[in-house]
C-alpha cells in the first residue's frame, strides 16, 4: 500500500532560503505522488484496509460474539455477516465504553476519547469512538491540502493564513474519557500544538488564541492578530462559511475597541483576561503602539459600505477557505460581497466519524466542488439513494431508517460506484465503526484515475413533514432561493439566515413555518404583499405531495414566514454553544423541533405573513402526462 507522506520540518530562520524552498517542493511532490498512487488502485487498497481493520479487531466482542465473524477478513463474509447500522444500533456498546468498560468491545486498541457530533445533526450529540493512531490519519489528510492548493495558487509559502479556529471546553464521560468535537481534539493534540515550522501552517493566530476557551476573547484576539499582520495574509478562512461571516460581523461590531488597542499597543484588561492570550499577543504580535494601522482600520471600517472589506483590510488575500457546499451555499452571496468575489475554496471533506477526502480542483465553482475519497482512510461502501418520483416534481430523497435484507445487499464498493448516481456513505473505520451510516448523501461527479469524486448533496432525513409530505433541506433551500430571487431581490434584499418548523400544535391542519432574518441594503420599504408572495412562491416550489395536501387533501395549512429581528440567529448559535455545541462545527439547523429553540425564535419575531392562496396543483404524474402527449 502506498506510504503516506511524512511531515517535514522547515527551519523557521531560513524558510525563505533556496534550501527550504527545495524541501517544500519535494514535500509537495511526495504528497501529490501519494494521491496519484492511491487513486490508481483504490480497490486493491480498500481490500487491504478492510483486511487490516478486521485482522486487528478479530477478537472484539462486536465482531466475534455479536455477529460471529470468527476472524474472517474477506469482503464477502464481512458483508454477509455484518449489518449496515446507524448510531442507535451501537448505542449500548458506546454507553458501556463511556461508562468505563475497557474490554475490547468495538476495537482492540484502547478508545482514547469520544468525538462528539456537532449537535445540529438530527438534534443529538453522538459519541464517536476514536483511537490514538487516528490522529496520524487525520494529519495525513491535512498534509495533502496545501500541496494540492499550491498547484493552483503559487507562493503561498511566502505569507500567512488568517484562519478563525476555535475550541470547546471538553467534557468527560462517566468512565473518564474525553468527549469533545473532532476539531477541538485536533487543536489540543501535540500534532497541532507542537507542529514543526511549516509555511503552510503558519497562521496569524498564535496557538494560545486558538486554544482560549472563551469564544469572545478568542475571536477578539484572533482578529487583532490578523489586523496587525494584515500585509502578510495570503489566505483567509474558517471551517464553515457561517463561521467566517460571524468573524466579519464581530469585526463590524467591535472594530473601535480593536483600533483602540492597536493604537495603544496594549490589550484592554477588561476585554482580554486570559493570561496566556495576553502574554503571547503582547510579546509576539502587538509589541508596540501602531497609530498608523489603527487609523487605517478606522477609516476602512468606518465607511458606509463593507463591500470588499476583506481585500481592503487584507489586500494580498488570494482566496477564502471555507466550506460552502450543502446548506452552506446560501452564504456565497455574502462572502462574495465581503471579499469582492475572491475564489471560495473548499479543501477537504471530513466528519466526526472519519476524515474522508480532498478537493483536487480547489478553484472550481462552489457548485462544482467534488471530493476525492482517499482509500487509505477507512473502508468505504455506498448505499444507493432512490429519489421519490411518484409526483414527477419533487424528486426528493427518501432514505429508510433501517435496511431490509435486500437493501443490505445493495451496497457497492468505492471502485464500483456509477457516474451521476447518488449514494449514502457507509464507513468501516480503524476505531471500531463497522458498516456505519454516516448520513451524508453524495453524487458521483467524476474520477481521479480509478477513484471516484463526489459532490456533497445533503444530510439525509433533514425534513419538514405535516402529513404525507416530505421536504428535504435541498428542496427547502431551493424554494427559499426562488422566493428571494423573485420578490426580495428587486428591493435589494436577501435572507441572511433561515430555519423552519413543522407547526402541528397551534392550528389544525398543521403548516410549515419559516423563520427569516433579512439583510436589507435598499432604502425602499418592502410592502406586506411582497412577503405574502414569498410565501406563495415557496409553496409553488415545493413538491407535488405537499401541494396536493394544500389544495386537495386540505391536510396542510398555508405556509407562514416569520421575520425575526437582526441578530436572532447569533442568539440561536450562542444558545446551541451553551448546550455543548462546538463553535467550529456549528451549522444553523434548517429544521428545528426543540421547544426552547422555537420559543427563542418566536420571541424575536417582528412580523408574520401567510400564503394568500393555495399553490397550483393538478392530479396525475408529470411523466405520465408527457407520455400521453407523445
Amino acid at each position: 500500500m502506498p506510504e503516506a507522506p511524512k511531515a517535514v520540518a522547515v527551519a523557521s530562520s531560513s524558510h525563505n532560503s533556496n534550501g527550504s524552498l527545495t524541501t517544500i517542493v519535494e514535500k509537495n511532490k511526495r504528497a501529490l505522488q501519494f494521491i496519484d498512487d492511491v487513486t490508481s488502485s483504490p480497490d486493491d487498497i480498500q481490500t487491504h484496509v478492510l483486511r487490516e481493520i478486521l485482522s486487528r479487531n478479530f477478537d472484539v466482542e462486536y465482531l466475534k460474539l455479536r455477529h460471529r465473524l470468527n476472524g474472517a477478513t474477506d469482503r464477502r463474509t464481512f458483508k454477509k455477516l455484518i449489518p449496515v447500522i446507524a448510531y442507535e444500533d451501537i448505542h449500548p456498546e458506546i454507553t458501556r465504553i463511556a461508562n468505563g468498560d475497557t474490554s475490547p468491545i468495538l476495537c482492540s486498541s484502547p478508545i482514547s476519547e469520544f468525538l462528539t457530533s456537532s449537535g445540529t445533526s438530527a438534534g443529538e450529540r453522538k459519541l464517536m469512538p476514536t483511537i490514538a493512531e487516528e490522529m496520524d490519519r487525520r494529519s495525513t489528510l491535512y498534509s495533502l491540502l496545501m500541496p494540492v492548493m499550491s498547484q493552483f495558487v503559487p507562493d503561498l509559502e511566502k505569507g500567512k493564513g488568517m484562519y478563525f479556529l476555535f475550541i470547546k471546553s471538553e467534557s468527560k464521560t462517566p468512565g473518564g474519557l474525553p468527549a469533545r468535537p473532532v476539531l477541538t481534539s485536533y487543536y489540543k493534540s501535540s500534532h497541532f500544538k507542537n507542529r514543526p515550522f511549516d509555511p503552510y501552517t503558519n497562521y496569524t493566530s498564535p496557538n494560545e488564541t486558538i486554544l482560549c476557551p472563551d469564544s469572545y476573547q478568542s475571536m477578539y484576539s484572533q482578529l487583532l492578530c490578523g489586523l496587525c499582520q494584515r500585509t502578510q495574509v495570503l489566505r483567509v478562512g474558517a471551517v464553515f462559511a457561517s463561521g467566517f461571516i460571524r468573524a466579519i460581523q464581530f469585526l463590524q461590531k467591535h472594530w473601535p475597541l480593536l483600533c483602540r488597542d492597536i493604537r495603544a499597543g496594549s490589550l484592554d484588561p477588561s476585554v482580554i483576561t486570559d493570561p496566556a492570550v495576553r502574554e503571547t499577543v503582547l510579546t509576539k504580535v502587538l509589541m508596540r503602539p501602531d497609530p498608523e494601522l489603527a487609523g487605517f482600520v478606522e477609516t476602512e471600517c468606518g465607511k458606509d459600505s463593507w463591500q470588499g472589506i476583506i481585500t481592503r483590510l487584507w489586500p494580498n488575500t488570494k482566496y477564502v477557505d471555507v466550506i460552502v457546499t450543502g446548506t452552506m451555499s446560501q452564504y456565497i452571496p455574502t462572502l462574495d460581497f465581503y471579499s469582492n468575489g475572491l475564489p471560495l475554496v473548499c479543501t477537504m471533506y471530513a466528519s466526526s466519524e472519519c476524515y474522508f477526502g480532498v478537493n483536487l480542483n480547489p478553484l472550481c465553482k462552489p457548485s462544482e466542488v467534488a471530493y476525492t475519497l482517499i482509500p487509505t482512510m477507512a473502508y468505504f461502501e455506498f448505499l444507493p439513494v432512490h429519489r421519490n418520483s411518484n409526483n414527477g416534481v419533487s424528486n426528493s430523497i427518501s432514505m429508510p431508517k433501517s435496511l431490509n435484507e435486500k437493501e443490505q445487499q445493495e451496497l457497492v464498493d468505492l471502485a464500483d460506484v456509477k457516474l451521476g448516481h447518488e449514494y449514502e456513505l457507509v464507513v468501516t473505520t480503524y476505531a471500531g465503526l463497522y458498516r456505519y451510516r454516516v448520513g451524508d448523501v453524495l453524487r458521483v461527479a467524476g474520477f481521479k484515475n480509478k477513484a471516484p469524486q463526489f459532490n456533497f448533496i445533503c444530510r439525509k432525513n433533514v425534513v419538514l413533514s405535516i402529513d404525507a409530505d416530505k421536504t428535504d433541506e435541498v428542496e427547502l433551500q431551493s424554494a427559499v432561493k426562488n422566493a428571494v430571487d423573485a420578490h426580495l431581490a428587486a428591493f435589494d434584499g436577501s435572507v441572511a439566515e433561515y430555519t423552519s418548523y413543522a407547526d402541528t400544535t397551534t392550528a389544525v391542519p398543521g403548516h410549515y413555518v419559516l423563520y427569516w432574518e433579512l439583510s436589507l441594503k435598499g432604502t425602499t420599504a418592502i410592502p406586506p404583499s411582497v412577503y405574502e408572495d414569498c410565501c406563495l412562491t415557496v409553496e409553488e416550489s415545493l413538491n407535488s405531495v405537499y401541494r396536493q395536501g394544500r389544495v386537495s387533501d386540505k391536510s396542510i395549512g398555508p405556509l407562514e414566514i416569520k421575520i425575526v429581528e437582526q441578530g436572532t440567529f447569533d442568539k440561536l448559535m450562542d444558545y446551541a454553544i451553551s448546550l455543548g455545541a462546538s463553535i467550529n462545527q456549528y451549522k444553523t439547523p434548517r429544521c428545528v423541533k426543540y421547544e426552547p429553540i422555537i420559543e427563542l425564535l418566536n420571541s424575536k419575531v417582528v412580523a408574520s405573513y401567510f400564503s394568500p392562496k393555495c399553490p397550483k396543483w393538478v392530479p396525475g404524474h408529470k411523466q405520465w402526462s408527457n407520455n400521453m402527449k407523445n
